[in-house]
């Protein structure tokens, strides 16, 4: 004699409907694809124009970075753009920094903006972090910081700029 089945029949096979229904929906949801930080070289250009880089990052290009400047004396110097998001996709970080800390460049104007996203922290500085020398910071009254962008305040802002730090949330869409 069988062994008695523990296993309910849930009327004519509605357990296996149910089984293969979760897996199909298991099978078929979107992959959650987590970003790793990107980082992009870059030519910061003097010559007085007015010039931009940007990129994307997040799923579909959800968030852009785009940084516009200009600076004069010198030559091109290489700068970087690193982009991250979180794991949950709300948060994306946009880095722009010369990697060898100090810029020569005269900057006669800067601009960050972030699309996709409002700024929840935003940061300038007119020296990056390079071997034992730490990040210096550009004092308050020399930039801005609005929802969608970190900038120079003209008149104020003493054209040293090496790094730009931005922390921003998605914005909400509605339905």
């Amino acid at each position: 004699m069988a062994a008695p089945s523990r296993r309910r029949n849930c009327g004519g096979g509605a357990v296996s409907l149910w089984a293969a229904l979760l897996l199909v929906a298991v099978a078929l949801r979107p992959a959650r694809a987590v970003s790793e930080p990107t980082t992009v070289a870059f030519d910061v250009r003097p010559g007085g124009v007015v010039h931009s880089f940007s990129q994307n990052v997040g799923p579909g290009d959800k968030y852009t970075c785009v940084f516009t400047y200009a600076s004069q004396g010198g030559t091109n110097e290489k700068w970087q753009m690193s982009l991250g998001t979180s794991e949950d996709q709300q948060h994306f970080t946009c880095t722009i920094w010369r990697p060898q800390g100090k810029s020569y460049l005269y900057f006669t104007q800067f601009k960050v903006e972030v699309r996709g996203a409002e700024i929840e922290y935003g940061m300038a500085y007119s020296k990056a972090a390079f071997e034992r020398e730490s990040d210096v910071p550009l004092k308050n009254e020399e930039f801005e910081v609005t929802k969608t962008a970190v900038s120079h305040r003209p008149g104020a802002f003493k054209a040293e700029l090496s790094k730009l730090v931005i922390v921003a949330k998605a914005t909400r869409s509605e339905l």
